[in-house]
C-alpha cells in the first residue's frame, strides 16, 4: 500500500485543537461506543485519510483476523483500526471506577491495561498474513486520555519498544497543542518509516564521513601517516560530539569549545595546534582549562593520551580549518554509531575510502540477527521478572499499611533483581569491526532497562541518582569485542562510547554521565579470533631458503601475449607459526556478529599457506573444505554445548546450506545444540566495499524444542541502497539444512546414482580457451573425435547464448608428449597458463600445469560409450537439463550428468527432481539463484522403478517426452536469436501462474513456442508421477501458493520415504542402479529386491517411517480407537516467582487443550498454600499477552 508523504503543512487553528481537546479529555464512555469516533476525529484533526472498508482491508476498523493455537484450533479476532505498512492500532477505555489524576485513575491500573493492549495488539501483529508484512508501529489509545507509540522498525519479528524513548513515547491530549507531535502522528498514518531515526542519522553521518575522508586524503597528501591522521581526525570528531552534547562547554559567544577555538584561530595554524593541544590534555584530566578559562569533566580514555607524542597534532592549512569547521557544524548528536564506524572506517582507511559513497549495511539488517540472539531472550526474562512485580503489586492493593508497603518492596526487589541482571549481561562480537553489532545490541539493552528503570519509578522507586554509577547501569564494559584490524578496533571503542553517551543523554541529560566520561575497558581487543600462537617464523624449505608465494594482486604484462599475468617478482613471506592452538574468547552469556567472508579456495591466497596449515591443524571439528567464517561458527557453538555461552548468532554466506559448510552444523546439532531462529537466505551489503552479496542467518542455543524459520518472500530495492524485504514464518525444529520439517539435504546418499554425476571441468587457467579460428590454426583435428580442442560449456553458455568457444584438453599427456606431438598447443598453453600456474598455491596444479586444475580424471570412464550425456547450469534461476556431446568440455560452472537413458534424464527434467533440487541445494550469488549442489540434488534423490509403478513402456514414454523437449527447445534457440533457456522458462513461468505478459514476453512466446513446451512438461509431469504411483497428487497447482507449497511438501516428504527405503535396501545389499552396465558390470548387486523390513528402514533413517502401503491401512477417523492422553509429567512448584511465571506460562502454551485451574494445578507439586497464587499469576499473563481467557474458566497459551 503506497501512502503519500508530505509535511503537516498548515496546521488546524489552535480553537480546533483546543475543540478536540476538549471534547475528549476525560471521556468515560465506553470502548465501542468512542474509540471509532475518537479516531475519525483524530484522523480530521491531523488532515489524514479516515478508515474506510475495503476488499483489500489495507485500511479499516474491525479488521478480522485468524488467530493460531499452539493446540492447532484457532479464534476469530478482529484489529480495532488497521493500516496496512503503518500500524495496528488497538483502543482500551477503562472503567469509570479506575479513574485518577483529575478523575481518580491509579498509576497501576492505567499502566496494566494499556500493557495488556499493547500485548493484544502484538498477537494480531503475529496473525497478519506473511504477505501484508508486519507494520513499523502499534498505537495503544486510551480514547481521551492517551496515545502510546511503539515501533519496531526492522519488522522481522523483533519486540516493539517504546518510541522514541520510554520517557516520551505517551502523548497526551495536551500534547497535541505541539506542532512537532502532530508531524509525528501524522508520519505514523502517512509515511512511517521516515520517522526510524538511524534513517535520518544515516543521512547526517554520510555528510560527516564525506568530510572527514576529504580531511584524510588532504592530510596524507601532506606526508603524513595514515595512522596519525586517522588517531588525530578522531581526537577532533569525539571534539564536535562533546560539545554538541554538552559535555564541553560553551564560549561567551555562544559557540560549543570546539568550533569557538577553530574559528577564533582558523588564520592562525600554528597557534590552533598549541590550543588543541592544550584543550586535549585537560579533556584528558580534567579540571581548568587554560584555553577555554573554565573547567572541564575527566574524559581519560585512551584518546587524549600521548599529548607529547609526535603527529598527536598535526599541522593545518585554513583550508584543512575550514574543512574541520564544516564537519563540525553537523548536529553530532544526530550521528548514526550503527553506520558510523563503517564509513569512518572507509574514510579515514587509504585503501578503502573508494568504497565511501557505496551503500552500507542497513540498521535494520543488524536488528534481524541482535533481537532473537539476544534481545529477545533477555525480554522474556523481563517478561517473567515484571510478571512477578505485577503480581505482587497486585497483591498489595489487597493490603494497608506497613504489609502493603511491605508486599511493593518485594515487587521493586523483583524489578530490581532483574536491573541487576541486566547490568552485568556479557555480549561478544568475536569480529566486531569498527563495532556496528555491539553498538545495536547495546542501544537496545539501554532501551529494556530505560523500561525497568520506569516500571520501578511507576512503584515508587527513584532511578535517576544511579544511572552514572559503575554498575548501576548499562554500560559499554558489557560489550566485548575481538577484532584483528588495529584501526576498526579503535573505532569500535569510539562507535560505541559515542553510542552509550548519545543514549544517556538523551534520556538522563548530561548530568547523567559521570566522570571520568570515557573509561579504557579494554573490552575490545585487537587479535586474531580463531587463532593463538607465540609466534612467527619465516617458512623454509629443505634448503633453508625462504618461501614465499605471489601476493595475489600485482600483475606485469606478458611479452609474448601482452596480457596481465602475474609478477612473480612480487612475493610475500610465508610464516611459520609457533606453537598454535585455537585463540580462547572472553567469557559472554551472549555471542553475536558478522565473521569475515572468504570462501574456502581463497583462505590459502588471502592468508597464507602457514597460516591456513596452522588453523586447520587446531581445528580438527571443521572440515577443510568449510568457509573461513564456519571457524567461528564452530567454536560458537563448542561453548554452548559446553555451557560456558547461552546464545549465540551470526551472519554467514548464504552457503551455509551447501555441504561443505552444512557438515559443520550437522555435526553440532543434536540433543545438546539447536538452531532457534534462521534465515537461509537474506540480502546483506558488505561492510568493506558496500558489495551487495546474499547471507544466512543462525542462532544457536543449548536447547530448543521449537525455532523460528524467516524466509525471504519478497524483496523491494529502496532509494538509500536498502532492499526492504518481507518475511514468512515458519515454526518447528530447524535442521542443518535451514528447513522445517521435512528436509531433503539430510537424505541417504544412494550407491545406485554413484559415479554418474560430477561438477564440470575446473580449467584454473584463461589461456585454455579459444575462438573457432584458434582452434583451427592450434589442432589438426579439430572437429574429429581424436580432437584435442572441443567446445566449451559453460552455466551460461547453457541458460542464455552460447559464446561459441572451444578449450584444450591435454588430459593424459605428460609434458615431453605434448611438446612432441603437439608443439603448437604446447606453446601456446606455455606461454598463456604456466604463468599463471607457477604462482598457484597448490604444488600438484603448478607442477602440472598444462592439464585442467580439476581434470576429473575418475569421472571421465562414465563418459565413455554413454548413450545419453545433459548438463545443468550449476547457479541458474530455473533448473533445466540440456542433452551435450560426451566430448564437451562443459566447465566448473556446470554439472554435468552421464545418464545413458532417456527415462532418467525424462526424470531429472520433470517437476518431481526439479522441486528436490530446489530444497535440497542451496542459493547462490547477487541474484540469489538456486545452487545444484550433486551431492544433496542427485546422489541422494531416489529415481522411480519397476517396485513404484515403472513399466518398459512408461520408461520409454518418459524418454520420449524429454527427448521432445529438448529438441524443441534448441529448434527454437537456432530460429531465433532472442530464445534463451533463461526467457523461454520466464514466460513459462508465468503462463503456468497466469500472470500477463510483456510486449516482450509475448515475441518469446511466439518465438519459442512457449505453449507448446508447457505442454510437453505437463505430459511429462504425469508421466513421472505415474512412474512413482503417486497419480494422487495430481498437477502442480501453479496458480495458489499456498497449494503449491503443501503439493510440494506432500512430494518432498513422499521423496523422502522412498529415499530411505531405497537405503534399506542397499543396506542389505541390493541396489537399483541406473546404470547397470557400468555400475555393476558383474551383475553382483541386482534389482529387483525383497521388500525392506521395518527395522531395516529405522536402522537406516535413524526414525521409523510408514510402509509403503501405510495409505492402505489408514482407517477414518470414526472407526480408529480413540487416543489415549498421555499423563503430562508434574514439575516441582518452584519457589521463585518470575520462574513460577515462566513455568505457568510454558505450561499453557505447550498444552494440546486449554486448562482450567484444577488441570493446571495438577501439572505441578509443592508444599504449601501455592495454589492460591494461580489466579493472579494467570491474570497476570493475561495482561502480559501470555495467556488467553477461555469460556468455563480454561485458560490457553497465547
Amino acid at each position: 500500500m503506497n501512502h503519500s508523504s508530505s509535511s503537516i503543512g498548515t496546521a488546524p487553528p489552535a480553537a480546533d485543537i483546543e475543540t478536540f481537546v476538549t471534547r475528549w479529555r476525560g471521556s468515560t464512555a465506553s470502548e465501542l461506543s468512542t474509540a471509532q469516533s475518537f479516531t475519525i476525529e483524530l484522523c480530521e484533526l491531523l488532515g489524514v485519510p479516515r478508515p474506510h472498508a475495503t476488499a483489500e482491508q489495507d485500511y479499516m476498523f474491525e479488521r478480522p483476523l485468524t488467530l493460531m493455537h499452539g493446540d492447532g484450533t484457532s479464534s476469530a479476532r478482529r484489529i480495532d483500526c488497521y493500516r496496512r505498512g503503518c500500524f495496528v492500532l488497538e483502543s482500551k477505555k477503562l472503567d469509570p471506577g479506575a479513574q485518577a489524576a483529575t478523575t481518580g485513575r491509579t498509576r497501576k491500573s492505567f499502566d496494566n491495561a494499556l500493557l495488556q493492549a499493547l500485548s493484544q495488539a502484538e498477537g494480531y501483529v503475529r496473525a497478519l498474513p506473511a504477505a501484508e508484512g508486519r507494520p513499523p508501529f502499534i498505537a495503544v489509545v486510551d480514547v481521551g486520555h492517551v496515545i502510546e507509540l511503539y515501533a519496531e522498525f526492522s519488522r522481522s519479528g523483533g519486540a516493539y519498544t517504546p518510541y522514541p524513548d520510554v520517557r516520551t513515547h505517551r502523548i497526551r491530549l495536551d500534547d497535541l497543542h505541539r506542532p512537532e507531535i502532530r508531524e509525528r502522528l501524522r508520519a505514523l498514518w502517512l509515511d512511517p518509516m521516515s520517522l526510524d531515526p538511524s534513517r535520518v542519522s544515516a543521512r547526517v553521518t554520510r555528510a560527516v564521513s564525506a568530510e572527514l575522508a576529504e580531511l584524510a586524503r588532504s592530510l596524507e597528501q601532506a606526508g603524513h601517516p595514515a595512522e596519525l591522521v586517522a588517531a588525530f581526525l578522531t581526537r577532533c570528531l569525539f571534539s564536535m560530539f562533546a560539545e554538541d552534547v554538552g559535555l564541553l562547554p560553551r564560549d561567551d559567544d555562544g559557540r560549543g569549545a570546539f568550533v569557538g577555538l577553530l574559528t577564533r584561530w582558523r588564520d592562525e595554524p600554528p597557534r590552533l595546534g598549541k590550543m588543541l593541544q592544550a584543550l586535549w590534555a585537560t579533556m584528558d584530566s580534567g579540571g581548568f582549562s587554560p584555553v577555554l578559562a573554565q573547567d572541564l569533566m575527566r574524559f581519560n580514555g585512551k584518546l587524549f593520551k600521548g599529548g607529547g607524542q609526535p603527529g598527536y597534532v598535526l599541522p593545518l592549512t585554513t583550508a584543512q580549518i575550514d574543512g574541520l569547521l564544516r564537519a563540525a557544524r553537523a548536529n553530532w548528536r544526530e550521528v548514526e554509531p550503527a553506520i558510523f564506524g563503517t564509513l569512518l572506517e572507509r574514510a579515514l582507511d587509504p585503501g578503502e575510502r573508494h568504497a565511501l559513497g557505496a551503500h552500507y549495511t542497513p540498521r535494520a539488517y543488524v536488528e534481524r540477527l541482535v533481537m532473537p540472539t539476544v534481545i529477545e531472550p533477555l525480554r522474556a526474562e523481563w517478561q517473567h521478572a515484571l510478571g512477578a512485580a505485577l503480581v505482587l503489586a497486585g497483591e498489595a492493593d489487597a493490603l494497608d499499611g506497613k504489609k502493603r508497603e511491605d508486599k511493593l518492596a518485594e515487587a521493586r526487589a523483583e524489578l530490581r533483581r532483574f536491573h541487576h541482571r541486566l547490568c552485568h549481561v556479557r555480549v561478544l562480537d568475536p569480529a566486531c569491526g569498527s563495532g556496528n553489532f555491539l553498538y545495536v545490541t547495546l542501544e537496545h539493552l539501554k532501551r529494556l532497562e530505560g523500561e525497568v528503570l520506569d516500571r520501578l519509578e511507576a512503584l515508587g522507586e527513584s532511578t535517576q541518582g544511579q544511572l552514572g554509577m559503575e554498575g548501576g547501569t548499562v554500560t559499554l564494559r558489557q560489550m566485548l569485542g575481538i577484532e584483528l584490524n588495529p584501526r576498526a578496533a579503535a573505532l569500535a571503542e569510539l562507535v560505541l562510547w559515542i553510542g552509550w553517551l548519545q543514549w544517556q543523554i538523551r534520556t538522563g541529560g548530561s548530568q547523567s554521565v559521570a566522570e571520568p566520561v570515557v573509561h579504557d575497558y579494554g573490552n575490545i581487543e585487537c587479535r586474531d579470533a580463531v587463532l593463538a600462537y607465540d609466534g612467527q617464523e619465516l617458512a623454509t624449505d629443505a634448503d633453508g631458503r625462504t618461501v614465499t608465494r605471489w601476493d595475489g594482486k600485482t600483475t606485469k604484462v606478458h611479452p609474448v601475449t601482452g596480457e596481465k599475468v602475474p609478477d612473480e617478482a612480487a612475493q610475500v613471506p610465508e610464516w611459520r607459526y609457533v606453537n598454535p592452538r585455537q585463540a580462547e574468547w572472553p567469557q559472554a552469556e551472549f555471542i553475536v556478529g558478522n565473521p569475515p567472508y572468504i570462501g574456502a579456495r581463497t583462505i590459502r591466497q588471502a592468508l597464507g599457506d602457514g597460516y591456513l596449515k596452522a588453523l586447520r591443524g587446531v581445528t580438527p571439528t571443521v572440515p577443510d573444505n568449510a568457509d573461513f567464517v564456519m571457524y567461528w561458527w564452530d567454536k560458537a557453538a563448542a561453548l554452548v554445548q559446553s555451557g560456558a555461552c547461552r546464545q549465540f548468532g551470526f551472519i554467514t554466506t548464504n552457503s551455509l546450506r551447501q555441504s561443505f559448510n552444512q557438515a559443520v552444523l550437522s555435526a553440532r546439532l543434536g540433543d545438546d545444540m539447536a538452531l532457534t531462529f534462521a534465515i537461509p537466505d537474506h540480502p546483506w551489503v558488505d561492510g568493506a566495499d558496500g558489495a551487495a552479496v546474499r547471507i544466512a542467518m543462525t542462532v544457536g542455543a543449548k536447547s530448543a524444542a521449537s525455532g523460528d524459520l524467516l524466509e525471504v518472500i519478497d524483496e523491494t530495492s529502496q532509494e538509500d541502497g536498502e532492499i526492504t524485504v518481507s518475511l514468512r514464518l515458519t515454526s518447528g525444529p530447524i535442521t542443518a539444512g535451514l528447513r522445517v520439517g521435512i528436509d531433503p539435504s539430510q537424505a541417504n546418499p544412494l550407491r545406485a546414482n554413484a559415479g554418474l554425476c560430477c561438477v564440470g571441468y575446473q580449467l584454473t587457467g584463461k589461456g585454455f580457451v579459444v575462438d573457432a579460428d584458434q582452434a583451427r590454426n592450434l589442432d589438426p583435428f579439430f572437429g574429429l573425435p581424436e580432437a584435442r580442442v572441443r567446445q566449451l560449456i559453460s552455466g551460461r553458455d547453457l541458460t542464455q547464448s552460447p559464446r561459441g568457444t572451444f578449450a584444450i584438453d591435454l588430459f593424459g599427456l605428460t609434458e615431453k608428449d605434448l611438446r612432441d606431438q603437439h608443439p603448437a598447443l604446447y606453446q601456446w598453453v606455455f606461454d598463456r597458463v604456466k604463468p599463471e600456474r607457477d604462482q598457484n598455491s597448490r604444488a600438484s596444479v603448478a607442477a602440472r600445469w598444462w592439464i585442467f586444475g580439476e581434470a576429473r580424471s575418475t569421472f571421465r570412464p562414465a563418459l565413455k560409450n554413454c548413450g545419453l550425456v545433459c548438463a545443468t547450469s550449476l547457479t541458474a534461476k530455473h533448473r533445466t537439463f540440456v542433452q551435450v556431446a560426451a566430448s564437451s568440455i562443459c566447465d566448473s560452472t556446470t554439472v554435468i550428468f552421464a545418464l545413458g537413458s532417456g527415462a532418467a534424464y525424462g526424470v531429472l527434467s520433470s517437476q518431481v527432481h526439479v522441486d528436490w533440487a530446489l530444497a535440497a541445494g542451496g542459493r547462490l550469488g547477487v541474484g540469489n539463484d538456486p545452487r545444484y549442489n550433486k551431492t544433496r540434488c542427485f546422489e541422494t534423490f531416489p529415481f522411480p522403478s519397476d517396485d513404484t509403478g515403472l513399466t518398459p513402456e512408461l520408461a520409454q514414454k518418459i524418454g520420449q517426452l524429454a527427448e521432445q523437449i529438448d529438441a524443441h527447445r534448441k529448434a527454437r534457440q537456432a530460429a531465433h536469436d532472442d530464445v534463451t533457456l533463461t526467457g523461454l522458462y520466464n514466460v513459462l513461468d508465468k503462463l503456468r501462474r497466469q500472470e500477463p505478459l510483456t510486449a516482450k514476453d509475448k515475441v518469446l512466446h511466439t518465438h519459442g513456442l512457449v505453449s507448446v513446451l508447457k505442454t510437453l512438461h505437463d505430459e511429462l509431469d504425469t508421466a513421472v508421477l505415474d512412474a512413482y504411483g503417486w497419480q494422487d497428487l495430481g498437477p502442480v497447482p501453479w496458480t495458489d501458493e499456498e497449494a503449491r507449497q503443501a503439493w510440494t511438501e506432500r512430494l518432498l516428504e513422499r521423496l523422502v520415504d522412498l529415499n530411505t527405503r531405497r537405503a534399506a535396501e542397499e543396506a542389505r545389499g541390493t541396489i537399483r542402479w541406473l546404470r547397470p552396465e557400468f555400475q555393476d558390470p558383474a551383475r553382483r548387486h541386482a534389482a529387483p529386491a525383497t521388500p525392506a523390513t521395518q527395522a531395516d528402514i529405522e536402522l537406516v533413517g535413524g526414525s521409523a517411517v510408514p510402509p509403503a502401503d501405510a495409505a492402505a491401512a489408514d482407517t477414518d477417523e470414526d472407526s480408529a480407537p480413540a487416543a489415549t492422553a498421555t499423563p503430562a509429567t508434574r514439575q516441582p512448584w518452584l519457589a521463585d516467582l518470575p520462574e513460577q511465571m515462566r513455568a505457568v506460562a510454558d505450561t499453557l502454551a505447550t498444552s494440546a487443550q486449554p486448562l482450567d485451574l484444577d488441570a493446571l494445578a495438577a501439572r505441578f507439586t509443592g508444599r504449601g498454600p501455592w495454589k492460591k497464587r494461580l489466579p493472579q499469576i494467570l491474570e497476570t499473563l493475561e495482561v502480559l499477552g501470555k495467556a488467553q481467557r477461555e469460556a468455563g474458566g480454561r485458560w490457553r497459551g497465547a
